[in-house]
Parts: C-alpha cells; structure tokens; sequence
C-alpha cells in the first residue's frame, strides 16, 4: 500500500494548517487506499538552513536533516496544507522543502491551501518549488477561503463541495503516486 504523508505546513502559533491538515486526513482514511500520515513540521524543529553541504549532494550532517530525511523518504507522496502569507507559501514550508532533494523526487502531491483569497498564490508558487525537486504535484487542488469556508476566519467549515474537491485531488495523488513507484525503486 502506498504511503501518502499530509504536510503540515505551517509553525505558527495558532495556525489553522492543524485543523485543515486533520480534516483532510480524516476523510482520507476512510478511503483505504493508502496509508495516510500527518506530517507536521513542528515535530522536526528544523533551523532555518544550516546544513553546509547541498541538499543535492546527499551528505546529511545534522541530527535533524538526517531525521526529516528519514521521514520523507518512507513516504510515495504528499499533500501539503499551507496558509497564504503575503502572496506565498509559509517560510517553515520551503526551509523545509530546502533541507532535502533526492526524498522529493519522483513522488506526486497535492494542495490543499486556505487563505482570503483560498490560498492560491500561495499554491502557486509551491508548485514552482515542488517542480524543482522533481515531485509531479497533480492539477487537482483544495482552495479554502477565510470568508465561505471558515466561520469568523478562524473555525473550519467547509462545505460538501470541498470534500468532493479532496477526493478528487487524492485520487489523483494515488494514482500518480503509484504510477511514479517504478521510477523510486
């Protein structure tokens, strides 16, 4: 069975990425086609960069590094939740997309943004990165907004045409995540 981990994608004190990350995660494993994880950033405790050595090169020299290594790699693919800050994705996103390369690569994601707008600048330039480290993120995407999918923009509740949006966007999820296997093996 694949192994699909859902990325908490954001630090911050007070963030919603918990709660939407969880709310995904609850419809997927009602699904059993994969194997669903969250995975939430906070437990890693990541510096900002401070590996001296490429990402690309392989040569982990920090505890921590070595630790999300290990996590990412066990993983077929992702599904990230990230906030919209300033028109991007969260800063502890991409420090964390930044410690790594070979773990990303030949894996599919998808995305699951929320924001005043849904998120999708943020989405955006996610899929810009994600690109670059070789991970086939899927066109299928949850965009949830702080007006119509919140209650007083901070309470999630989305309605029943988002849970058709996540399903949609995990069948793709699994299906490329199994097709791109051959190519990690």
């Amino acid at each position: 069975m694949i192994k699909i981990g859902i990325v908490i994608g954001s630090t911050r004190p007070g963030r919603a990425a918990e709660t939407v990350a969880r709310w995904v995660h609850d419809l997927a494993v009602k699904r059993g086609d994969a194997d669903y994880e969250l995975v939430d950033l906070q437990d890693f405790a990541l510096p900002h960069l401070d590996e001296a050595v490429p990402a690309a090169m392989g040569q982990y020299a920090r505890e921590h590094t070595k630790a999300w290594s290990e996590r990412i790699s066990g993983l077929d693919g992702f599904v990230f939740v990230t906030p919209e800050y300033n028109h991007s994705y969260t800063g502890a996103l991409k420090n964390a997309i930044d410690f790594l390369f070979h773990e990303w690569g030949d894996k599919s994601a998808g995305l699951v943004s929320y924001g005043v707008d849904g998120g999708a600048r943020a989405a955006e330039h996610l899929r810009q990165v994600l690109g670059q480290v070789k991970i086939a993120d899927v066109p299928a995407q949850v965009t949830l907004s702080l007006y119509t999918d919140f209650e007083n923009m901070s309470v999630l509740t989305p309605g029943p045409h988002q849970e058709e949006r996540v399903t949609v966007m995990l069948d793709q999820v699994g299906s490329w995540a199994k097709a791109l296997r051959p190519l990690r093996v």
